[in-house]
């Protein structure tokens, strides 16, 4: 009888001994993902702060192209209904990358009209603006490389094995929203001289 008795406590050990490790494991993986999750909301938050801040420029490089080229307003009306778009997304981020891909292609039109106006090219106020645009292209550029680094990592985190079953048990799942490339951006740009 005490032999018994002695298995069946080491059965019982054994039984919480892997409870124990099954749980830790979950709450390892839990407290991961939350990590993971709120990499992506920050890497978020530092694409639309660098978003908003070329939308806060736009009006200044529009006004400035304005009093130069004034029979351009299609254009002018493009890169408002897309800053409008990107403004009104509220944070969503596929109706933000695609009010984005608007912007990107609204804004390139605008700076191509500069090739068109010497004497708006040899404007200090636009120049600066340029400037400025351009490197807030850069900080966006390197604001979605880190958000889709983290996007990746969030979603290979939760798609390997047992982390997989502890994210649809946590309620975690894959996200799918990167930033790509806009349409046509594979197309070089034609250079005239």
């Amino acid at each position: 009888m005490r032999r018994g008795l002695w298995i069946a406590v080491i059965v019982v050990i054994v039984i919480v001994v892997a409870g124990l490790l099954v749980f830790g494991s979950y709450v390892s993986a839990k407290n991961q993902m939350v990590q993971k999750h709120e990499a992506i909301t920050s890497a978020w938050a530092e694409v639309n702060n660098q978003m908003q801040r070329r939308a806060d420029l736009i009006p200044n490089l529009v006004a400035t192209v304005k009093g130069y080229a004034k029979q351009e307003t299609t254009v002018f009306g493009d890169i408002a209904n897309a800053r409008a778009g990107l403004l009104n997304a509220h944070g969503d981020p596929k109706a933000t990358i695609q009010a984005n891909g608007a912007l990107d292609s609204a804004l390139g039109r605008l700076l191509a009209i500069s090739e068109n106006y010497p004497e708006l090219k040899s404007n200090a106020n636009f120049q600066s603006l340029q400037d400025e645009l351009a490197g807030t292209e850069n900080r966006i550029a390197v604001a979605r490389m880190r958000y889709n680094r983290d996007i990746q990592d969030y979603n290979t985190f939760i798609g390997q094995f047992p982390n997989s079953i502890w994210a649809n048990t946590a309620g975690f799942h894959k996200n799918d929203a990167y930033f790509a490339a806009s349409a046509g951006a594979n197309v070089p740009p034609k250079v005239q001289f």
